[in-house]
């Protein structure tokens, strides 16, 4: 029965895979806490086998519909792939699933071999139920993004690898570096064998919560990128369902993709909030230098007005400080501003202060990679592909630390650079101003009204 239904469907989910290999290489082709707990878990028992409320089933209890096989792939290599070479490879993978995976009394079995089950669609923010129920000397995972992976295995000491970290339990991020934040699991809260274990599991940007049994057993922490680690997460890319060693069983696969507003506020909640300070009322420019009649406060936003621009700036002098903000661009125009990190208070921050971070639509075309938003603007490029739709609210996070930058949008790490080891300009222009140790935060606006609001900076020297 199960391979028949393979043979049914297999050309159906080949072209699926075909067309996650073209999803991958769109998203790329733009590239050529406070104290506040995370949200309370879900505590509707899932045995009836029905979503909770605006949650959708990924398995439908029957068959694989929606679901074909990939192993451990780097999406941006399988984004590159020519087509027909991705429909050999899915091909081969299909072949390998009909061996290992099976449907069996509305479960996902999966025999502890072959490549991994992989959801045919592509995910950014979601929120994400699973039950699983493993078996001695198992050893499994979830691949977020098509990234390894929250973690599933035998905690017991016979199941031989306590070396490894087991005897910490299930839910870590055991694929980050060494002592990195979620690699080992807060707590064990994994179930004995023969019983089921529940996953809730969020994920935004890069940054992952995960509640195993209702515990919380990671607390929004980074999923490092496993095959470039100097790079984000893609934007989207599938689940995944991993597994080696022994059978595990799967079932009430549901998922929720998060919506803006709300992953916005997420970010915000979840990260540490101690020592933010409000720079910016949300009414008028009180706090605030430079040529402001150039801007205008719209609905708690700050606005360049139209045709107008220059550098506004908070009054107050920051040396090391995180800020976070969030931006919405124009509908018109290609959303030209910036964030003036370390201003003197005069002339242009991209060359006299420590840097401008770039502001622009990231579609924008014909432009110097390190023009890119979130660009150290002419001297470092940022990762492109992670804004939302214009007209949507990003969250982006700043750190400077000395000669360093840190650009986080919408949880995403896009940038992560030393200015003081760069040595290449654009055009060749030279940027005196990289080495400041101090200086203002503010906008640096060029005619177009981009939005800023609920701006907040926290110092990190000690003044």
């Amino acid at each position: 029965m199960v391979n028949a239904l393979f043979r049914t469907s297999s050309w159906q989910q080949l072209l699926a895979l075909a067309v996650l290999a073209a999803l991958f290489s769109a998203v790329l082709a733009e590239d050529k806490q406070s104290s506040k707990q995370a949200p309370t878990p879900i505590k509707k028992p899932l045995s009836d086998g029905k979503p909770p409320k605006g949650f959708t089933a990924l398995f439908n209890g029957k068959d694989f519909t929606g679901w074909h096989g990939m192993p451990t792939f780097d999406p941006r290599k399988l984004a590159a792939m020519p087509g027909n070479e991705a429909l050999v490879l899915g091909a081969k993978w299909m072949d390998d699933v009909q061996k290992h995976w099976r449907v069996e009394n509305g479960e996902i079995v999966n025999d502890g071999h072959g490549v991994y089950l992989t959801t045919d669609k592509a995910y950014g923010d979601i929120e994400l139920l699973i039950d699983y129920k493993m078996y001695p000397k198992g050893d499994s995972g979830i691949y977020l993004k098509a990234t390894p992976q929250v973690q599933i295995w035998d905690y017991t000491k016979e199941g031989g690898k306590w070396n490894l970290g087991a005897d910490k339990g299930s839910g870590g991020l055991w694929n980050n570096t060494k002592r990195a934040p979620g690699k080992d699991p807060l707590v064990l809260a994994d179930k004995p064998f023969g019983e089921w274990n529940h996953f809730r599991i969020l994920m935004l940007g890069d940054y992952v919560t995960v509640y195993l049994n209702d515990k919380l057993v990671v607390k929004h922490a980074r999923l490092e990128n496993y095959f470039n680690r100097k790079l984000p997460l893609m934007p989207k890319g599938p689940i995944q369902l991993q597994t080696h060693g022994s059978e595990i069983r799967w079932r009430n696969i549901f998922l929720r993709e998060v919506p803006a507003v709300e992953a916005n506020k997420l970010l915000r909640d979840m990260s540490d909030s101690k020592g933010f300070e409000t720079v910016f009322n949300g009414q008028d420019f009180t706090g605030w230098d430079g040529p402001v009649d150039n801007y205008q406060v719209q609905d708690g936003a700050i606005l360049c007005k139209p045709g107008k621009g220059g550098t506004i700036y908070a009054k107050e002098e920051y040396s090391d400080f995180v800020a976070r903000l969030e931006f919405k661009m124009p509908k018109q125009g290609g959303g030209n501003n910036g964030l003036a990190i370390r201003y003197p208070g005069k002339g242009d921050t991209a060359y006299v202060g420590m840097c401008e971070l770039q502001v622009l639509k990231d579609d924008y075309k014909g432009i110097d990679p390190r023009q890119a938003h979130g660009s150290a603007y002419g001297m470092v490029a940022a990762q492109r592909g992670y804004q939302r739709p214009v007209g949507e609210w990003n969250y982006q996070e700043v750190t400077v630390k000395g000669p360093t930058i840190k650009v986080e949008l919408n949880g995403s790490r896009i940038l992560d650079c030393d200015l003081s080891k760069v040595t290449e300009f654009m055009a060749k222009s030279a940027h005196p101003g990289k080495d400041r140790p101090s200086g203002h935060f503010g906008f640096a606006g060029h005619s177009d009204p981009v939005a800023f609001r609920n701006i907040q900076i926290k110092r990190l020297d000690s003044k």
